[in-house]
């Protein structure tokens, strides 16, 4: 029997940095094998060696890109969809509409074809699980996030529905908001500038990446009989969206 199969195993995209990398590490911490998905293959394949997994190419947004990959699988017992990311802070008069379809591909439809895919797996595995990556965007729109705002909201939207779709099947499905973490997140966003990305932790500690990462290995950790539903994790000194207390001398 393959190291696959005999092992409990978890597929986590968006793997090569930052949540999803601290989530590959948490989740064979705790004994997982994992098969880890990112278009980065380098910054992936460093990561996978870290935590014993196995690194492949995935693009969330090709489809011929998410069916290789997840011919690669050959049992899932967890899914973790948190490729995602935000790209400006453009008001809806001036939305750039490629930014906003690269973000709903990304995170809507990528979420999508991910689970689609590996969801007969999952439940030929007695006991899956789904966590999605979502974000307080998901729950509360703000000025500035229109298109990352609908995104997120279509994710929890999808999150939902899955879970009301699968009752009675062996799969439980959460949802995880993170608020502010410091990741290549806002650099991302903010197309490399990483003058204005510094500045949105500026006078707080944000959360880290091994924060969500260590939410993520709660949730999957729980007995099968408990479905975390959502979970909203945000830094002491953020209280919402755009609510955030910062020190006089930042």
């Amino acid at each position: 029997m393959s190291e696959q199969s005999s092992r409990k195993c978890a597929v986590v995209t968006g793997a090569s940095s930052g949540i999803g990398a601290a989530t590959a590490v948490r989740l064979a911490e705790q004994g997982y094998h994992v098969v880890l998905g990112a278009r980065r293959v380098d910054r992936l394949e460093r990561v996978a060696e870290k935590c014993g997994g196995r690194a492949e190419t995935l693009d969330v947004t090709d489809p011929a890109s998410v069916e290789a990959f997840c011919a690669t699988v050959e049992r899932c017992d967890l899914l973790v969809n948190n490729a995602g990311g935000a790209l400006g802070v453009d008001p809806v008069a001036s939305a750039d509409e490629d930014a906003w379809l690269s973000m709903y591909e990304t995170n809507v439809l990528g979420t999508l074809r991910m689970t689609k895919a590996l969801l007969p797996r999952l439940i030929a595995s007695g006991d899956g699980q789904v966590i999605t990556i979502g974000s307080v965007a998901g729950q509360e729109p703000y000025p500035g996030g229109g298109g990352y705002n609908a995104a997120k909201h279509a994710v929890t939207a999808l999150t939902k529905v899955l879970r009301k779709e699968l009752l009675g099947q062996p799969v439980r499905v959460c949802q995880i908001d993170p608020g502010l973490v410091r990741t290549e997140f806002s650099l991302v966003r903010f197309g490399g500038d990483a003058e204005r990305a510094d500045k949105v932790y500026e006078g707080m500690t944000p959360l880290s990446a091994e924060d969500i990462a260590d939410c993520v290995g709660w949730v999957a950790s729980r007995p099968s009989h408990v479905n975390v539903d959502s979970m909203l994790v945000l830094a002491r000194d953020q209280s919402s969206a755009q609510v955030v207390h910062r020190t006089k001398d930042a």
